[in-house]
């Protein structure tokens, strides 16, 4: 009996050593097989916002949202920017929508048995909810910064009415050519289940986010982790990875070594001098084209930046093919217009202010500060889309310093950074730093609108030109896209030929890519999906 008990007993070892064995690996990140299963870490840039996706600010964020929550019309974001430069619409929640002959009222049909992740029903209640929570101040649920970041979405807003269950009616007070293009950008439209905040009010949706999209939200440590899990109750074709990572690395470096260590599976903006030695070890570096400026706003309240000259002689002074080429070592294109490539008035041959030195100088005699002046630029020292921020001020400073402009940087950190950013500056600040884009020319309209002037919107600078605002508002409410055009072509010439902004980099977005990741792609946009995703034996 004894001999018997200890053959069952080594037997029992053997079977738990293979166990062992076969649910072991080098990296949790390089985990399952095939097409379906295993587990992607990601390194990104920065810590993340809230997770609501009204309220949220930045495309770190909005990166991670878009994995969680769907808007009524969505892009296709399986297709490179090389394959599509501009991201074709596509039904998502929404399987079909017509606008009436005037341009005034959007019907949407929305998919029917849509479940959220809490379990709730997505239908017209919940799309109407969602509406009235951006929209309607008097609304129990109204979502006062939800609202604050959403509202360039809802200019020409006028009324939500459910027709049924499944279809609801959007009336605008104008015709707007590009409400279908703003409803599926994902800080704009993306729905959020009703119950969850009904049952934990509004705040609590930043913390456990409830959304309808192939990812769910599993749990998040700041500093640390945001992690989602497969929607297996997705209305869709399912997602092939099990579970998804994003870890904040905010240090360059530290997402490289990362890679290198195989601690993570993705990194986004790689510093650009390690570009080549990670391509020569073996990884995938994959980028694109989207509608992506980093631009400084002049700030209108200070005393210097209200003049012309200063603007355009600022403008003239930057040696942007250097921070491109020299900087960051060709990563990037230098920018020459405020509006972001992708955008259908978008013109890569049109080109202001090209680097001219000699002609800030005179420009800034012309002005009156022959001998300069001291003045303060704002910047953060990471975050979404904001490529190396701190060395660029620091080429920009000097850049200014040799036409006789003395530049303090005040930088702080992202997500206090871009809190701050729509409060608009004080007037001893002049000018801040931001990187934004859209693949609408509407962009024109979200950054130099007097409607949209801090606080509150994302005109930082407290830009004001009514016949600029005459011009937007025509462009928008054109029924005639030829025309709508040429009108976002004369509002572009208005806003540089004013020098509102100086343009800087247009980014590729390189992300250096494991070779066992397969699927991922980068769009015509700042985010993407990574339904398609899956990890490779």
């Amino acid at each position: 009996m004894k001999i018997k008990n200890l053959f069952i007993s080594l037997i029992l070892c053997f079977v738990l050593l293979l166990s062992a064995c076969s649910t072991s690996g080098t990296s949790s990140s390089s985990s399952g097989g095939g097409e379906d299963g295993g587990e992607l870490i990601i390194g990104m840039e920065s810590e993340a916002d809230i997770l609501d996706p009204h309220g949220a600010g930045g495309w770190v964020t909005m990166r991670i949202n878009n994995q969680m929550f769907e808007p009524l019309i969505g892009e296709d974001l399986s297709r490179s920017s090389e394959e599509s430069p501009v991201p074709e619409l596509i039904p998502v929640l929404a399987k079909s929508w017509e606008v009436s002959e005037d341009g005034k009222t959007y019907t949407f049909h929305l998919r029917e048995g849509v479940k959220f992740h809490d379990g709730s029903d997505f239908n017209a209640e919940a799309v109407d909810f969602n509406i009235k929570r951006l929209t309607d101040e008097s609304f129990e649920f109204y979502d006062e910064l939800g609202a604050g970041r959403t509202f360039r979405t809802w200019k020409f807003f006028e009324s939500s009415e459910v027709v049924d269950e499944n279809t609801i009616n959007i009336h605008l007070s104008s015709p707007f050519s590009e409400f279908p293009r703003m409803l599926a950008q994902t800080n704009s439209l993306q729905i959020v289940s009703a119950e969850a905040i009904k049952k934990n009010g509004n705040k609590a949706m930043g913390e456990n986010p409830v959304g309808t999209g192939p990812f769910k939200f599993d749990s998040r440590k700041r500093g640390e982790h945001i992690t989602l899990v497969r929607n297996e109750d997705y209305w869709g074709e399912k997602a092939k990875l099990d579970k998804v990572i994003f870890r904040p690395l905010t240090d360059p470096a530290a997402r490289v070594l990362a890679i290198q260590n195989d601690e993570v599976d993705i990194i986004a903006v790689p510093p650009p001098d390690s570009i080549e030695n990670l391509k020569e070890q073996g990884f995938d570096v994959v980028s694109g084209t989207p509608p992506h400026i980093w631009y400084l706003t002049f700030n209108f309240d200070n005393e210097y930046m209200k003049n012309q000259k200063v603007r355009q002689a600022i403008n003239y002074a930057i040696n942007r093919e250097g921070i491109a080429n020299e900087l960051l070592k060709g990563t990037v294109n230098p920018a020459y217009t405020i509006q972001s490539p992708g955008a259908e008035n978008y013109d890569p041959e049109r080109k202001w202010y090209e680097y001219d030195p000699e002609k800030a100088k005179q420009l800034l005699k012309e002005a009156g500060f022959e001998n300069g002046f001291k003045t303060t630029l704002q910047t953060s020292v990471g975050g979404s889309g904001q490529l190396l921020p701190v060395d660029i001020a620091e080429w920009i400073q000097r850049d200014l310093k040799k036409v006789g402009i003395e530049v303090a940087l005040d930088t702080q950190e992202w997500i206090t950074y871009y809190s701050g950013y729509s409060d608009g500056m004080t007037p001893d600040v002049g000018m801040n730093q931001m990187s934004s884009g859209r693949t609408s020319p509407y962009f024109l309209s979200m950054v130099s609108h007097s409607e949209f002037v801090a606080p509150g919107g994302f005109n930082s600078g407290k830009y004001v030109n009514t016949e600029l605002d005459a011009v937007l508002d025509k462009a928008s409410t054109s029924v005639d896209k030829k025309e709508a055009l040429e009108l976002w072509k004369q509002a572009e010439a208005i806003i540089m030929e004013d020098a509102a902004f100086a343009p800087i980099l247009n980014d590729s977005a390189p992300y250096v890519v494991n070779s066992r990741v397969k699927g991922f792609v980068v769009p015509s946009e700042e985010w993407y999906t990574l339904a398609p995703v899956y990890i490779e034996e």
